[in-house]
């Protein structure tokens, strides 16, 4: 009997742990679920094995309530039977951070390693698309697969070649990262509940493996078939076994078996033909008809994209240095913190949370999860900086007499660094403690003499500031061995140009001299005229303007013109209304006022006054309530119209190399989508934008299948369009959403607020609050350059641009730290920096970069610190070949194209 077919039926269930219902109502939902598996497995040992959706988030989220079965979940998973990890969470790569992908990986490495051994599956079951660099991540992991659902065209029918536009022949791809790491992947062609609700009637289990062993033959390149039996909060099959037997007995030429993922691998991998299509780079689903690519979710809800790039931007970008650097001058560095931290903020990460299409609740417990890891990671961040400042020597300053005020800057970032900081300084303080009356208090508090001032840098330099005086404010000290110490305090704001090498700090004071700023004049030219050394702006009547690139001598037009569209559409797809002409700004008249004429900084305000239509037409509530597939819906604008005022800030530093913009939208409108445009009128058919440890190189056309008048994209920090000697890069903070748009200009269009009014998919679920009524502001800012992003500095900036600058006042004193300070220098190059973090188990210091180039380049790293050791690892700091460390302190490592490169580095303390 030939039994060379195999079906290998994998029980599972994919847990979105929120979406159509709020997180408690699933949380319910998933301790049913846990309970009746570990019932089953108990009674049933047929029921071999139970994948746990490759996220171990699942295992908290049960343990919360159930506590006491936590030695019987523990044991199954140590017999092999439920399986779990990689992941803590089944995140959305698009839309997280590269250290948020990686932190996600160590910490569900972490949980599962404490019940036995992790899952080496890369489970991308439901992710809308997968970004370029996963295949690298992958191998780092120790993993040398990728299964998924979403992102390739289906695979060849009756597996044809791959032509016609197939991006594969098969389900089974080879799947191939920039730079050169490649996975098994394996397409979920009949999705991942082929195998579900399995009949044991013999007569319906007959209808169903006919229809189910036709379909996936279709698909695979060999006769191992995948069934993947559970679906979305499915109820595990608890009859599996008996169903299984009954399949038995209706094809004896088949092999039923009750498999897993290693199993099914391992069977597929010896019998692998030799002709699978290799796939490189993203899986964005480029060979369809667009109109299902779901990729609109990363304008959904736009203010949680925000919150999370200003939570993940904290943790990675400036807790985490800044805590490293503080243990290294003793204080203990706070794993369990920062693992609290990210994993709060993680759970905000699974698809269905971060794309923003869930029902309202969901949404409204996101903000709070947002805020929560944010405060745990600014304790970190005042703990850290207390440390580092108080180590800084600042006795130069001792020369300027009476009450010098210094301040210490930290620049987290993996470039030197010039840009305007502000800080708050007190400039005196009272303590209640010292007896001091209320009226007293404020006598002293309002006498206090702030004249005289000027800031100097630890070179005695004058430093161009501002001074905003605050008056009299309330404040507290927290010490770590007495009762809380409230004062109050005469407090001011400086705002000054600060520049603060890589990874490093400067200390300045606000002291009493006579000194003058060397640096005088302002950065106007005109009456609407901001110019520095680089760049020239002009606003015209409208509020737009035109950049001239001083470098180069390109000029760019018509840039910051504001776009208005209805949408119709839902909260995981943007549907234009049919025939309809967008609005725009272009010709409107705005309203000007000068808000900074600074040596360092200017700042012009531009208001326009607008009015949109208030809504779709009621014909949308009709559609919506009917089903009516998004692509299909007829609804128009409707007639009245409401008030939208823009107030936009455009803002020129002396040493900028961009044109910072900050809009602030007052939306009372529904069902309708404001962009900001950026013409470059460049002669080019590819753009460049930032994406997960890579700038990605995509085409300005989609490919022919490509049906969907819109062609928007998910970004990170950037996007960017150049040419031969010429280019434009537009940054954002948390503006996931952009679009090249075929208008002959090559107009970059980024999505500042997305209004749509239902979650969309299987349903009818009214999201009222996703019409994001309010007032909103976002960040942005344009970068020209010379046609290299790298080479000339614009994807640095862009990078720079998404990191706070830290600052924090301290004392006169002696200090082992140099006042301008930093403990690595690097060559910057074509390599990004992208972390540096303690390691939990060895202490170590951690860095990372990734080669942005699709050259060769060279790390050469030295070191001030008294560095014992150092070695080459990976994503899971892992410690792999050594490094010779050079004179104590300096080593060369060579990086390949599209590199991800992890150093450990031993540091005494």
């Amino acid at each position: 009997m030939d039994q060379s077919r195999k079906a290998h039926i994998i029980s599972h269930t994919h847990w979105d742990r929120e979406w159509y219902l709020p997180y408690e109502k699933h949380h319910v939902r998933l301790i049913e679920l846990m309970d009746s598996l570990l019932a089953t497995m108990e009674k049933e040992p047929e029921y071999r094995s139970f994948f746990l959706d490759g996220q171990t988030i699942i295992i908290e989220d049960y343990l919360q309530v159930r506590p006491e079965k936590k030695e019987q979940l523990e044991q199954l998973i140590r017999d092999g039977r439920i399986i779990i990890g990689p992941w803590y969470i089944l995140q959305d790569a698009f839309l997280t951070s590269s250290e948020a992908n990686v932190r996600n990986m160590q910490i569900g490495h972490q949980d599962a390693e404490k019940y036995g051994t992790v899952a080496k599956i890369g489970y991308f079951p439901d992710t809308f698309g997968l970004t370029g660099q996963i295949p690298q991540l992958m191998v780092q992991s120790g993993i040398d697969n990728a299964f998924f659902g979403r992102g390739v065209k289906p695979t060849g029918f009756n597996n044809t070649v791959s032509d016609g536009g197939y991006e594969s022949s098969f389900s089974e791809l080879m799947w191939e990262g920039p730079d050169g790491s490649k996975v098994l992947g394996i397409l979920f062609a009949n999705w991942y509940s082929n195998g579900n609700e399995v009949p044991v009637d013999k007569e319906e289990a007959k209808k169903f493996w006919d229809r189910k062993l036709a379909d996936a033959e279709k698909y695979a390149s060999t006769q191992e078939l995948l069934y993947m039996n559970g679906c979305d909060h499915q109820p595990i099959q608890a009859d599996l076994p008996e169903a299984i037997r009954t399949a038995k007995e209706l094809y004896p030429d088949t092999e039923f078996i009750h498999s897993n993922f290693d199993d099914y691998l391992k069977a597929v991998r010896e019998k692998l033909p030799q002709d699978l299509s290799s796939v490189k780079g993203e899986l964005r689903s480029q060979r369809t008809d667009g109109w299902g690519t779901l990729v609109n979710t990363a304008s959904a809800r736009v203010y949680l994209k925000q919150m999370n790039q200003r939570g993940q931007t904290l943790l990675e970008k400036v807790a985490e240095p800044l805590a490293s650097y503080a243990s290294l001058l003793g204080r203990e560095y706070p794993h369990h913190l920062f693992t609290y931290a990210w994993k709060t903020l993680m759970q905000n990460h699974p698809h269905d949370s971060i794309c923003g299409c869930s029902v309202d609740e969901v949404h409204r417990e996101m903000v709070t999860r947002f805020e929560k890891s944010a405060h745990v990671a600014e304790n970190i961040v005042d703990d850290s900086v207390r440390v580092i400042a108080d180590a800084v020597n600042t006795t130069a300053f001792a020369q300027y007499g009476e009450d010098p005020l210094p301040l210490v800057v930290f620049n987290t970032t993996g470039w030197s660094r010039s840009g305007t900081v502000s800080v708050e300084l007190d400039a005196e303080r009272l303590y209640f403690r010292d007896g001091f009356s209320i009226k007293e208090t404020s006598r002293r508090m309002k006498d206090v003499d702030l004249s005289g001032r000027v800031l100097v840098d630890a070179q005695g330099q004058a430093i161009p500031c501002t001074v905003e005086d605050l008056g009299q404010q309330f404040g507290y000290d927290l010490p770590d061995d007495k009762f809380r110490q409230p004062y109050m305090c005469r407090r001011v704001r400086l705002t000054f140009e600060a520049t603060i090498p890589a990874m490093g700090l400067s200390a300045y004071a606000w002291v009493k001299s006579d000194r003058k700023p060397a640096v005088t004049g302002t950065l106007f030219s005109g009456v609407r005229v901001l110019e520095n050394e680089l760049l020239k702006v002009d606003i015209a009547e409208d509020g737009s303007f035109t950049l001239t690139d001083k470098k180069s001598g390109q000029v760019y037009r018509d840039l910051g013109i504001y776009e208005d569209t209805g949408d119709i559409g839902n909260e995981y797809m943007y549907k234009q209304p049919d025939g309809e002409q967008p609005l725009t700004t272009k010709g409107l008249a705005a309203t000007f006022r000068v808000l900074e004429d600074t040596p360092y900084r200017a700042s012009v305000e531009i208001v326009h006054n607008w009015s949109i239509p208030a809504s779709a037409e009621a014909k949308l509530d009709e559609e919506q309530r009917e089903l009516v597939y998004y692509p299909y819906r007829k609804s128009q604008r409707s007639a009245e119209l409401v008030p939208m005022t823009i107030r936009t800030v455009l803002s020129l530093n002396r040493s900028g190399k961009g044109v910072e913009i900050e809009t602030t939208l007052d939306n009372r409108a529904k069902d309708h989508r404001v962009r900001a445009l950026f013409p470059t009128d460049l002669d080019a058919s590819f753009h460049f934008v930032d994406s997960m440890f890579e700038v990605a190189k995509r085409n300005n056309v989609p490919a022919k299948e490509w049906e969907n008048p819109s062609n928007t994209a998910h970004q990170q920090a950037f996007v960017d369009v150049a040419s031969e000697g010429a280019g434009l890069t537009v940054a954002n903070l948390g503006l996931n959403e952009y679009e090249v748009l075929r208008d002959g200009r090559n107009t970059i269009a980024v999505t500042l607020l997305r209004a749509v009014g239902e979650l969309g998919d299987w349903g009818y679920f009214p999201t009222p609050e996703a019409q994001c009524l309010g007032e909103y502001t976002v960040r942005m800012e344009v970068i020209p350059h010379q046609g290299s992003g790298i080479g000339d500095g614009a994807y640095a900036e862009a990078y720079q641009f998404q990191v706070p600058w830290t600052a924090v006042q301290t004392g006169v004193k002696e200090g082992t730290i140099a006042p301008v300070f930093t403990p690595f220098e690097w060559n910057e190059g074509s390599l990004a920096f992208s972390s540096l973090k303690v390691n939990a188990k060895t202490g170590d210091l951690m860095l990372r970069w990734y080669n942005l180039a699709g050259n060769d380049a060279e790390l050469n790293l030295s070191t001030a610190l008294p560095a014992t050791g150092a070695y080459k690892s990976d994503i899971l700091e892992t410690e792999g070949a050594r490094l010779e460390l050079a004179g104590g302190g300096n080593l060369s490592l060579a990086v390949k194209p599209y590199e991800i490169v992890t150093l450990g580095v031993r540091a005494a303390r």
